[in-house]
């Protein structure tokens, strides 16, 4: 099978490599899946910069979408056929979805509704997982102000959508112009520019000096300086799923005077009864097609190293996929 790999960390084009190698067998309760697409997410470019290699080669990629071929013992024939999408296929082990056939857990390739595509459905592991999961730890969210930083970004962008469809007022933040029409587009109903504008003065004067009741946060170490401030109520609770700096000085009294409530996941690591919860209401969102997926770039498994770099970049609106194959 066509395949691409990595043996040391490094530059896309430095050490991404496209060749043939043996595909495998599924085993106990796996899955074999053709794979149709391959989502790139921030995560798996840090993974090629910075994550120690761990065996020979890492096949990257933790999200794509493909037909299942075949299954190991355990797993009922009757799936073979069925249209899948994935999640972490690269998640504590090296083979990922950047091939034309990846063994799974049965688990972890998920029944698509017949009218999703491949390329939205190679957009669901991370940020829209990410985004559902988010929008779960703020609680029940009707009448409630949440501010999305980052909103044009894919999380973000899944993030806002949940959000009013939970029945929030939502204000995002942004860093240019095409990313406030992204971040538009998802329903998000009042933009700041953090770039140009205060983030404390605008939710002031959009809550009315109130503050946001929650925020979902893609980086804490910008963040964690709105939390002093008034731009964050009382009894708020800010959601985190990543951060920019790994060491973050935080202020204590504004958080126990305000009793802010701090809350931290990795999308890989749910708990069974949350991934099994999330998995339910993402695929209940599909069925109905209440979900706009937005896919910025597509290009060729050959070319794979121009869909990590444009991911690096941060300039494409929407998920970068690559198209593994036909159908």
């Amino acid at each position: 099978m066509k395949a691409a790999w990595y043996e040391k960390n490094g530059p896309a084009r430095e050490c991404l490599v496209v060749g043939e190698m043996a595909p495998q067998k599924p085993g106990p309760a796996e899955v074999g899946v053709k794979v149709i697409t391959s989502g790139v997410n921030p995560s798996d470019v840090k993974s090629r910069l910075t994550r120690p290699v761990a065996g020979s080669r890492i096949i990257p990629h933790s999200d794509g979408a493909g037909i299942v071929v075949s299954v190991g013992d355990g797993v009922s024939p009757s799936r073979i056929g069925e249209r899948v999408w994935l999640w972490n296929a690269q998640w504590a082990r090296p083979h990922g979805s950047a091939c034309e056939f990846l063994t799974i857990a049965s688990s972890h390739a998920v029944k698509m509704p017949d009218h999703l595509d491949f390329e939205s459905a190679a957009c669901l592991g991370i940020p829209a997982l990410t985004a559902l999961q988010a929008i779960r730890l703020c609680g029940p969210l009707e009448g409630k102000t949440v501010l999305v930083t980052g909103a044009g970004s894919a999380v973000g962008h899944y993030a806002s959508q949940m959000a009013r469809m939970s029945g929030a007022q939502v204000i995002g933040t942004v860093g240019s112009a095409t990313r406030a029409a992204h971040a538009l587009s998802a329903g998000v109903e009042h933009l700041i520019n953090y770039k140009t504008e205060s983030i404390v003065d605008e939710v002031a004067r959009l809550t009315d000096g109130k503050g946001v009741d929650c925020v979902i946060d893609m980086d804490f170490s910008s963040t964690c300086e709105l939390l002093q401030t008034t731009a964050i109520a009382s009894h708020s609770r800010v959601v985190c799923y990543g951060s920019n700096s790994a060491e973050v000085k935080m202020p204590f009294r504004p958080l126990l005077w305000k009793s802010v409530d701090l809350k931290f996941f990795l999308v890989y690591d749910l708990k069974p009864k949350d991934r099994e919860d999330c998995l339910l209401q993402l695929n209940e969102m599909l069925q109905k097609s209440v979900l706009v997926h937005a896919v910025g770039k597509t290009t060729t498994l050959d070319d794979i190293a121009s869909a990590h770099e444009w991911v690096e970049a941060g300039k494409v609106m929407g998920n970068v996929v690559i198209q593994v194959q036909e159908p």
